[in-house]
């Protein structure tokens, strides 16, 4: 390997160690790469041995982050790499290190971060990583000296700061804490990133409101960290709803003409269920002139597909799709709707067309699987629900609802079963009611593992917007523990959960209340609860 490649090599690794400090940095598959990785396929085939071409494959792997190949093929450069040069060892145990510690090995990724610096005692992103896989591993007073080495070297460094800041919640000094990260976002204010990354401690120190402050800030400071951002409130949301919105609002008040505002809250709103308040600003942002483009239109449709007002959803998907010809997934929303109202042949007419634009949408696959079910044709709506699965094989939702289509239309209960088989493999969060372990569990015959998930999930996680007790009533729907079900339920509704259509109209697949709707103790839930639905 010549000296630029190796040059190239190894500041591709280091700059995507210090940039992926979270996350890697992924390469498309694209015909180049494909042309390289064949091109180092040959070479190692043709000499095994050969460390650079090794090295120079497993950093592509790494780029893909495919961490397995990487490391197979790390392991071998390293094992083929002579003593004596340095420079190859040093990048290929970066390299390794990184992708050790991405492959949930912070000890063994330690070893080699150590075994880099031994090398290069000066690299600046070598001791920022060994500093983040100490702290990681609750080595704080450690962790601090790395950072404090960074501070020394580098008094501007943002990355010793924020770690500091970081070391210092965790030491349960939050002043000092404080300090670190407004010091830190002084030395880049004009930049989103410095907010971002001030949110995360100020969350690490349970200052909910402050962090949601901080990423409004970056919102409105710069464009490049508006996709952080964004996720990062949407996740906040999800354990501490009230901060998020409160927050939201408080910007609202200070920028009342900023449409960006009303729309994040919309959206939120409208993820966590609070349909009615999500309509509200939503229809500020279009009666206002504030901003306007088709998806307004398309998400005001799903709001009232969501609390059951079916002809309203309807003009705002057709509003939609005449707004602009991008309109496959309001093609898709449009037959949903269609399917609610019973009117199949026209909701399958729209979930094709849909297609027409976009032959991989999931969301018009799933709209098209729904209209064949309401039309009787189950085989093919197995079909439509295998092809979406193709793009998302991981989906629980779309793995459960084909179970459901195989084992109860198609009387299929051996493929039945193995989906539910891979939505329980799939569950590496049990944490999170969306795997839907539990219903997989139950309809496979563990109902003493399952009662203990979703027991577990009630009492264990937060459930600012009700989801949580409405899968709780789902689950002890399916199991006929009709009590629980509609205390579930009850929590559900005082908690928010305003999904009107689920609530009543829902019947396709397991999960769904449709056995309690005849309980008189149920409809007076929905009724004394009428205010959420917008009724």
């Amino acid at each position: 390997m010549n000296l630029t490649l190796r040059s190239l090599i190894a500041a591709a690794t280091l700059t995507a160690a210090l940039a992926g400090n979270a996350q890697s940095v992924s390469t498309a598959d694209t015909p180049m790469t494909r042309a390289v990785m064949q091109v180092y396929d040959k070479m190692i085939e043709a000499d095994p041995t050969d460390y650079e071409s090794l090295l120079a494959r497993g950093q592509e792997y790494y780029n893909q982050d495919d961490y397995v190949k990487a490391l197979a093929d790390l392991n071998q450069a390293l094992r083929y790499a002579p003593d004596e040069d340095k420079e190859l060892r040093f990048t290929a145990l970066s390299l390794r290190a990184a992708v050790l510690e991405r492959s949930n090995k912070p000890e063994e990724a330690l070893a080699d971060l150590n075994a880099a610096l031994a090398i290069d005692p000066e690299s600046y992103t070598n001791l920022y990583q060994r500093a983040n896989v100490l702290y990681a591993l609750g080595r704080y007073t450690e962790a601090r000296e790395d950072y404090m080495k960074l501070l020394r070297r580098f008094p501007r460094s943002q990355e010793a700061m924020f770690g500091l800041a970081r070391v210092a919640v965790k030491e349960n000094n939050l002043g000092l804490a404080n300090d670190y990260a407004d010091n830190a976002v002084e030395l880049a204010s004009a930049t989103a990133e410095s907010y971002i990354r001030r949110a995360s401690v100020r969350t690490l120190m349970g200052n909910a409101e402050g962090a949601v402050d901080d990423y409004i800030v970056a919102l409105s400071t710069d464009d490049s960290g508006n996709g952080r951002a964004l996720q990062a409130l949407v996740n906040l949301a999800r354990t501490n709803y009230p901060a998020v919105m409160n927050g939201l609002s408080r910007a609202i008040r200070q920028a009342p003409r900023v449409g960006m505002f009303y729309y994040i809250r919309a959206a939120i709103a409208e993820a966590h269920f609070n349909y009615t308040a999500a309509i509200a600003d939503y229809d500020k942002i279009l009666n206002d002139g504030l901003y306007s483009y088709a998806g307004l239109n398309s998400s005001l449709a799903k709001c009232f597909y969501a609390l059951g007002q079916y002809d309203t959803a309807l003009a705002n998907a057709d509003y939609a799709i005449s707004a602009t010809t991008d309109n496959a997934p309001y093609y898709a929303l449009k037959s949903e709707i269609l399917s609610a109202q019973g009117d199949y042949s026209e909701a399958l007419a729209n979930a094709d067309r849909a297609l027409t634009k976009d032959p991989d949408s999931n969301d018009a696959l799933h709209a098209k699987a729904m209209a064949q079910i309401g039309l009787g044709q189950a085989e093919e709506a197995s079909v439509s629900l295998a092809e979406a699965l193709i793009n998302a094989p991981d989906s629980p939702s779309l793995l459960m609802t084909r179970a459901w289509v195989c084992g109860t239309l198609l009387s299929q209960p051996k493929v039945a079963d193995a989906l539910f088989a891979r939505v329980i493999d799939n569950a590496s969060n049990p944490d999170d009611v969306n795997t839907l372990m539990g219903f997989a569990l139950y309809l496979t015959g563990n109902t003493e593992t399952a009662d203990q998930w979703m027991e577990a999930l009630l009492q264990q996680q937060p459930d600012y917007d009700g989801a949580i007790h409405y899968y709780g009533a789902c689950y002890y729907s399916m199991s006929g523990d009709t009590e629980r079900a509609l205390d579930c339920a009850a929590r559900a509704m005082d908690n928010g959960y305003a999904d009107y259509h689920n609530w009543m109209e829902l019947t396709t697949g397991y999960i769904n209340v449709a056995p309690l709707r005849s309980n008189p103790r149920f409809l007076e839930l929905i009724d004394r609860h009428s205010a959420i639905f917008n009724r």
